[in-house]
């Protein structure tokens, strides 16, 4: 665990190093016989945060352009309907995916601060497999279920 570090160095981190793509065999896959979170590590989950945040940003794009050329409203007050059903949850679902990518910055973040691959709350490896599955996470599948079963413990009260 002694690639984890402070958080101090937040600010001394600048955006574009945040979205400089690491040198990484693209066919290389992270193995649990390496050492975890080492630099090949690193390289390969920043490159699939960045490719993520990419794609995201790039459906955005072609959300608001398809937004702005469809402003011709239906004649019909069902096709009005159908309309505007369809652009509320278009709308709903970018904003799903705008709060997304803040969550990939933060972990793109966490990269570059040496914390990145390491649960909020034991501070110990979260996994390679949880990782690959979701790159963004913060805890361990066991911290997770934890924090699940007490959300709805509270929930339920």
């Amino acid at each position: 665990m002694s690639q984890k570090k402070s958080t101090k160095s937040k600010s001394k981190i600048s955006r574009t190093s945040l979205l400089k793509r690491a040198k990484v065999n693209p066919s290389y896959q992270p193995s649990e016989d390496e050492p975890f979170m080492g630099a090949k590590q690193r390289a390969y989950f920043k490159n699939k945060l960045l490719d993520w945040r990419e794609e995201l940003l790039q459906e955005t794009t072609q959300t608001l352009a398809s937004l702005q050329e469809n402003t011709n409203a239906a004649p019909d007050l069902t096709d009005r309907a159908t309309v505007e059903s369809e652009r509320s949850l278009e709308l709903r679902t970018r904003d799903r995916e705008r709060k997304l990518v803040s969550k990939i910055d933060q972990a793109l973040m966490r990269i570059e601060e040496g914390t990145y691959g390491y649960c909020e709350e034991p501070a110990e490896p979260i996994g390679l497999r949880r990782l690959q599955a979701r790159p963004i996470a913060t805890l361990s599948l066991e911290a997770q279920e934890r924090h699940e079963r007490r959300e709805r413990v509270y929930r339920d009260d």
